[in-house]
């Protein structure tokens, strides 16, 4: 192996190690917050636990005897409660302050919480990207000008732009452009705030095609209703510039942006219930291990953004009422709470067993069709 080629498997190691980090970080600041929530409650924790498998670090404390581990896969962790499994044959063995002799709000508190600390440590991030570099903006690198009529030259972006808004819109991601002009025909002007010439300015731009969008990744026709130039390489002449607002629009900014992201997410997800996204748009784990090495090494600014995005998936993930997630732990506290009566605990421990197995197997399924 020549020094060249050693050099590029360790940095290759070295950008996946990166990306294992912050998935464990993230999922251990989830867990962390079932523990916080369920310490402030005085629910019995029986351990915490970094990642899965054997255990490489092990301590009891002497006053609680909650156990704090350290396991050998780094993809994982959790915080047990005692009772949480909910087993009715050892219901006469735990304490009054296992999991299911609590009240459901204070269950739900727990299981809410965790979900929380990865929306905090989300905004946390991107609040401290944005201070510190600024918001990602797209910058608009060359405009199609030749055998263009007169009145689409009137009302066009410009090279050299910087996109903040469109329609009122504020301008994150790719997919508030969809959002924002989804159903504009050719010919319609649209309102745009961009900054040129060293000044913020509202302008017009009247569509050069059709804004019919399938769905939220669906941009291949945006550009072109823009106007945007295809550079020699056929990509569209577009890159990203940082660009700095005021301290409480920057801090307002990093709430909203958290926002956008989440409901992105659910915007996906409904894409993908009705078949207008197909499942080859998402990826499992080996997937969401690729994309973010390869992000998260490119800058800090990156790395904070990548992180934070992640942050926001899981907290949005886990509220969702699917078996073996914190949703659907909640709907089972509700029925409780609202019919007085649990449903079996044996009934609802063998539905989140399948339903992890089934969480595993759609993980595996999706990674396997990003290479088909």
């Amino acid at each position: 192996m020549t020094l060249l080629s050693f050099s590029s498997v360790m940095s290759t190691i070295g950008s996946v190690l990166i990306a294992v980090l912050i998935l464990l970080v993230m999922i251990t600041v989830h867990e962390f917050g079932h523990y916080i929530a369920g310490k402030a409650l005085k629910f019995r924790i029986n351990e915490f636990a970094i990642g899965f498998g054997p255990g490489l670090f092990r301590h009891t404390s002497k006053k609680t005897g909650e156990v704090f581990s350290v396991r050998l896969l780094p993809l994982g962790g959790f915080c047990a409660f005692e009772g949480e499994d909910g087993d009715e044959d050892e219901e006469n063995e735990i304490s009054e302050n296992a999991f299911t002799r609590k009240a459901p709000w204070k269950r739900i508190i727990v299981l809410l919480a965790g979900p929380l600390m990865n929306y905090v440590l989300a905004v946390f991030l991107i609040i401290i990207s944005m201070f510190a570099f600024g918001q990602m903006v797209f910058r608009v690198d060359g405009i199609v000008t030749e055998d263009v009529p007169q009145q689409y030259l009137e009302y066009s972006l410009e090279d050299g732009d910087l996109i903040l808004q469109a329609e009122g819109t504020r301008i994150y991601l790719t997919s508030d452009f969809v959002s924002a002009l989804n159903g504009r025909k050719e010919g319609e002007k649209v309102n745009f705030l961009v900054f040129r010439d060293g000044a913020e300015k509202e302008i017009e731009v009247m569509l050069r095609a059709d804004c019919s969008f399938r769905n939220s990744a669906d941009v291949s026709g945006l550009w072109k209703a823009l106007g945007v130039d295809i550079n020699e390489s056929n990509y569209y002449k577009l890159s990203i510039e940082n660009y700095r607002f005021g301290f409480w629009e920057t801090l307002g900014r990093s709430f909203a942006y958290s926002g956008r992201i989440a409901g992105t997410i659910f915007k996906v997800l409904g894409e993908l219930l009705t078949g207008n996204l197909g499942l080859n748009a998402m990826g499992g784990p080996v997937t969401t291990i690729k994309l973010t090495s390869r992000i998260a090494t490119q800058s800090w600014q990156n790395f904070f953004e990548i992180a934070a995005y992640i942050g926001v998936n899981l907290a949005v993930f886990n509220l969702l009422p699917i078996p073996a997630l914190d949703g659907s732990k909640i709907v089972f506290c509700l029925i409780e709470w609202i019919f007085r009566k649990p449903v079996p605990r044996k009934i609802e421990a063998i539905i989140h067993a399948v339903g992890f197995v089934l969480i595993l197997a759609f993980a595996v399924i999706l990674d396997v069709l990003q290479f088909v």
